[in-house]
């Protein structure tokens, strides 16, 4: 198995539980209430800022230049994703200036520091670990629920799942695994892989108690579109 692949074995259970949790269940079905979705939107976006961060730490934490051409790539690819939520919001009456100056919830806090946390105190390879579960887990999801828009032309979600299984999420989730092989082949020895393994556990755990977010609150923002 590639390095990516040993990784995803290790936390078979949990990230089963991610990417088929029931926030992606009912979004799939399209039975999500809209302010559970709204909510996830606006703590996503505040979780983007900082995976923005997180990956302008990894062009920090690069040896060569091209290194740094891919933590570029990385956050300018964050920063478009983050206009999706943008544009979603404003349907709603919720302007970019009510999303930046909503209060972070402590889930999203605890997953975004982590991701961070994990690149200040080890190098490229354990960033890299802790930022996969996303960016790849979103492109997993989005592949598998497409197949709903064509079920469902009118699919109130059918935005949100036509970004994650479009061809940039599904080219973006490519490159992150390739980058965890390379990675792994500049830094990886065996003594390394438990904690390797704990940390994509932990950040997958932590997607799972994101979606969670999404369903136990309602709206943070009372939009003028209501």
């Amino acid at each position: 198995m590639t390095l990516f692949e040993e990784l995803k074995h290790a936390a078979a259970d949990d990230w089963s539980d991610y990417t088929h949790h029931e926030f992606v269940r009912q979004l799939g079905r399209g039975s999500l209430a809209q302010p559970a979705f709204r909510h996830y939107l606006v703590q996503d976006y505040l979780f983007l800022l900082q995976f923005a961060r997180a990956y302008a730490l990894a062009a920090y934490k690069g040896h060569t230049f091209a290194d740094l051409a891919k933590g570029q790539r990385g956050l300018t690819a964050i920063i478009e994703e983050s206009e999706l939520h943008v544009r979603l919001c404003a349907g709603w009456g919720i302007t970019r200036e009510q999303m930046e100056a909503a209060p972070e919830h402590p889930a999203t806090v605890a997953y975004t520091r982590y991701v961070l946390d994990a690149g200040m105190r080890g190098d490229l390879l354990d960033l890299q670990v802790a930022l996969a579960p996303c960016v790849v887990g979103y492109a997993e999801i989005g592949a598998r629920l497409q197949p709903a828009l064509e079920a469902d032309p009118e699919h109130p979600y059918a935005e949100w799942i036509a970004e994650y299984a479009g061809e940039d999420s599904q080219q973006l989730a490519a490159e992150a695994i390739a980058e965890i092989e390379e990675l792994g082949a500049r830094f990886l020895s065996p003594a390394r892989f438990p904690a390797l393994a704990e940390t994509f556990a932990t950040a997958t755990r932590m997607e799972t108690a994101f979606w969670q977010m999404g369903l136990d609150l309602g709206d943070p923002i009372e939009s003028s579109g209501e």
